[in-house]
């Protein structure tokens, strides 16, 4: 069975960190549909590279999909944070037991201060979460509680990546000959997600 992913794109998302988890996601078979969380699909990234989302989210508000990925970067995270429709749609899916998957400054901006870490352990980057008192901050590359798995930073983005592919395709082999491929050494263990 195809497993859905929806990947939100506010203006000012980290790029690097948005694409890397797209392309290792589409390289192992997952279907990936790019939301624009404002009213037209072009969206300004942090660094000023227009990207072209599959879809609005306003289309897709009442949609579930097997996982939702929000990338963050600093305008990226307050835009996202700022609009009730994202936190309305995260919501949805953590409440669903759909895999909820924050990277960067994304836990601690986006969905701390909505409630939405509930308790569970996170990673996020730099000194975003210093305040945070929703979650409990793992200094980690990637960190699974339930249905929440985060990544720390960009430099994250990969194992980030792999670690969603495993638990959406449950295939440790195909995503360590994917790392691989690409000169990729897994600091992530499967096992312990």
């Amino acid at each position: 069975m195809d497993k859905n992913v929806a990947l939100l794109l506010a203006p000012g998302f980290e790029e690097a960190e948005a694409i890397i988890t797209l392309d290792i996601l589409s390289r192992l078979g997952v279907q990936i549909t790019t939301l624009a969380c404002q009213p037209y699909r072009e969206v300004n990234s942090y660094h000023h590279v227009k990207v072209v989302a599959d879809e609005l989210l306003e289309a897709n508000r009442d949609r579930l999909f097997d996982a939702v990925i929000v990338p963050g970067g600093p305008d990226g995270s307050k835009n996202l944070a700022a609009n009730a429709a994202v936190i309305d749609f995260i919501r949805r899916h953590d409440e669903a037991g759909r895999l909820v998957c924050p990277i960067c400054s994304a836990a601690a901006r986006v969905l701390a201060p909505q409630g939405l870490l509930r308790g569970r352990r996170y990673v996020s980057s730099g000194t975003s979460s210093e305040g945070v008192t929703d979650g409990v901050y793992v200094n980690a590359s990637v960190v699974k509680d339930g249905n929440l798995l985060s990544g720390q930073d960009l430099g994250a983005a990969f194992d980030f990546a792999f670690a969603i592919a495993f638990i959406l395709t449950g295939d440790a082999d195909s995503a360590t000959e994917q790392a691989e491929h690409i000169s990729h050494k897994l600091k992530v263990d499967f096992a312990k997600l």
